[in-house]
């Protein structure tokens, strides 16, 4: 009784590891968020599929659950790793309900990875990865936590930082930003990491706050030493002065 929860990266066959290929290919039933299903439907079309919508997270997770408790080889999908921000966590909360059911967590490529990896090598130090959406969290925690990380210095990256009803969190979060870091800051962005219509773009924090964005992008804020090196956003470790 085998449950996998599959971190598939950035959506694309080439951004997947060979990890979570081999888990998904090993199921019979492949269950997650409707957007991931239809991502991963095309790379394997032969698969039994079950989605559900935004905020059914419960649902689908007891019912991935069941599945497997039944016999069923189920993967749990979710993008870039299945325990950043994804349903590792909850899956393993809710397994007491099923203890027959043995759970493999198959890690993936989460944005800030492959994001980074577009932009240059923004992350190379200290890091702090927050998500902007409210939903599970409160907005006032999110703020104090972007505060703590703003006046720590580190390079910042932003998950979920826009939607329609959070239009101007990402502003928000710049003039945050804006009181412990210069507006002068190297930043960036990228759309659609490792999708069709992939964009991205370096940019100041003074510019980044006038920027709209929405929930396929991932926002990427330097620290105090963050600079432009060949055309690519890169945070320096420190080598160069050892």
């Amino acid at each position: 009784m085998k449950l996998y929860i599959v971190g598939f990266g950035c959506g694309s066959r080439e951004g997947m590891t060979n990890e979570a290929e081999k888990a998904i290919l090993d199921s019979e039933l492949v269950v997650g968020y409707t957007v991931y299903t239809e991502l991963i439907k095309q790379y394997f079309p032969e698969k039994e599929y079950y989605s559900t919508a935004m905020r059914q997270e419960k649902e689908r997770v007891r019912y991935a659950l069941s599945q497997a408790a039944s016999g069923k080889k189920t993967a749990l999908v979710c993008s870039g790793d299945s325990a950043v921000y994804g349903m590792a966590g909850l899956a393993y909360e809710l397994s007491a309900e099923f203890p027959d059911v043995e759970i493999e967590a198959v890690a993936g490529v989460t944005a800030a990875l492959s994001g980074g990896a577009v932009l240059g090598a923004p992350l190379t130090h200290d890091f702090a990865v927050i998500s902007l959406s409210d939903l599970l969290t409160p907005a006032d925690r999110i703020m104090k936590r972007l505060r703590c990380a703003a006046e720590g210095d580190f390079t910042i990256v932003l998950y979920n930082p826009s939607s329609k009803k959070r239009a101007d969190y990402l502003e928000k979060a710049c003039d945050i930003m804006l009181m412990y870091k210069s507006p002068d800051t190297i930043c960036g962005y990228v759309r659609n990491i490792g999708r069709e219509g992939q964009e991205s773009r370096i940019l100041t924090l003074g510019e980044l706050k006038n920027t709209g964005v929405d929930m396929f992008t991932t926002v990427f804020i330097g620290n105090s030493e963050t600079k432009i090196a060949g055309g690519k956003m890169v945070t320096p470790r420190g080598y160069k002065n050892v």
